[in-house]
């Protein structure tokens, strides 16, 4: 069969290029008129190599695409989905999921292809981000439901306490002023990232970091090694600082915690990393450039009962912790339209904090 003339693409086709899955716009036998930025740099060829050859070439079997083509031609359904595989220039096949849908247009159809490994990172992205709209409005509610009648109980205490003279029962009431005020800091951490307002500046990513190794060090002054490993090519972009240095400093603290027994054993070490990500996909969207901001620590990683659950609120590995940290952390990472990924094994756990770049 004689490929179709390449024709001028739609402008409408360019939207593809913000796509973070692979598109290629082709006609129903097969010749692509229009392939996106994300197809370019999973194939390794140039947009000018791949428009005006024939799709089903790229993959494994090309027949699957082949009989969906031949369904489109004949309106034999509205959506077309299946698992495949494309051969990419480095030799090493991709798997993905296609789904093929016809346009308007006659004679022509779109083809996505979704790589099987991005689905799967995108469906645990969204699940996160969900998860995190779920928990701030549950504390939100929950704080408020909460900070209410807790003034009414240290009030009614404290007008208790001036009605009697007994110092063993003042000792009571005592108890219960103290605990309604460690119940009012904890409500009030719980509502900080919502009362503050959001204060956008330049931020440069490298004052952040060493305003946070200060802070680390000053509090663990021995047996912590903090290791900084900067990629000074990182440009400046908006964002709040202080939001951001809390988010950092909220990571880090964690991390020093969980390095207790080495920090004792003089051996910790906690390392403040800096890149540029390029045409990264995150929270359903694609980004030409990314600041990649890890916190790696050598401790003894995140306990497997609530390595899904970190994220959450009031959710700690150690005792005595609020839980709150990482919770507070996600959040202001998440209003810089950003997003905190955990990798932990035993003597490893690795924070990173993905934040989009202009």
């Amino acid at each position: 069969m004689t490929p179709e003339p390449t024709a001028d693409p739609l402008p409408s086709f360019q939207a593809f290029d913000q796509l973070a899955t692979l598109v290629a716009v082709v006609g129903t036998d097969g010749t692509v008129r229009f392939a996106n930025a994300a197809l370019e740099d999973a194939l390794g060829l140039s947009r000018r190599s791949i428009e005006g050859s024939l799709l089903p070439q790229v993959f494994t079997d090309p027949q699957p695409l082949h009989r969906a083509l031949e369904g489109a031609r004949s309106n034999d359904f509205a959506v077309l989905r299946y698992e495949a595989a494309l051969v990419r220039h480095s030799g090493e096949p991709l798997a993905v999921h296609v789904v093929v849908v016809p346009t308007e247009r006659l004679g022509e159809v779109v083809v996505e292809m979704l790589p099987l490994e991005q689905h799967a990172r995108q469906e645990r992205e969204e699940r996160l981000i969900g998860q995190a709209e779920a928990n701030k409005e549950l504390i939100r509610n929950l704080a408020h439901e909460i900070k209410n009648p807790l003034g009414g109980i240290r009030g009614a205490a404290q007008l208790l306490e001036m009605e009697i003279d007994s110092r063993e029962l003042k000792e009571y009431t005592q108890v219960i002023i103290h605990e309604a005020d460690r119940l009012q800091t904890l409500v009030d951490r719980l509502l900080a990232p919502h009362r503050k307002p959001h204060v956008v500046g330049d931020v440069n990513i490298h004052e952040v970091c060493e305003r946070v190794r200060s802070l680390i060090l000053a509090e663990f002054p021995r047996g912590l090694k903090v290791v900084r490993e900067y990629d000074t090519s990182l440009p400046e972009f908006r964002g709040d600082r202080e939001q951001l240095i809390q988010a950092v400093l909220n990571v880090a603290h964690n991390a020093c915690q969980a390095l207790s027994e080495r920090i004792e054993a003089g051996d910790a070490e906690l390392v403040l990393r800096t890149r540029v990500a390029r045409q990264v996909t995150f929270g359903k969207q694609r980004y030409r450039l990314a600041l990649e901001l890890h916190v790696i620590d050598n401790g003894p990683g995140v306990p497997p009962a609530i390595k899904d659950r970190i994220f959450y609120p009031l959710v700690s590995g150690r005792e005595g912790g609020s839980g709150l940290g990482l919770t507070l952390a996600q959040t202001f990472v998440q209003q810089h339209h950003g997003l905190i990924e955990c990798d932990s094994v035993p003597g490893r756990t690795d924070f990173k904090i993905l934040i989009p770049l202009p």
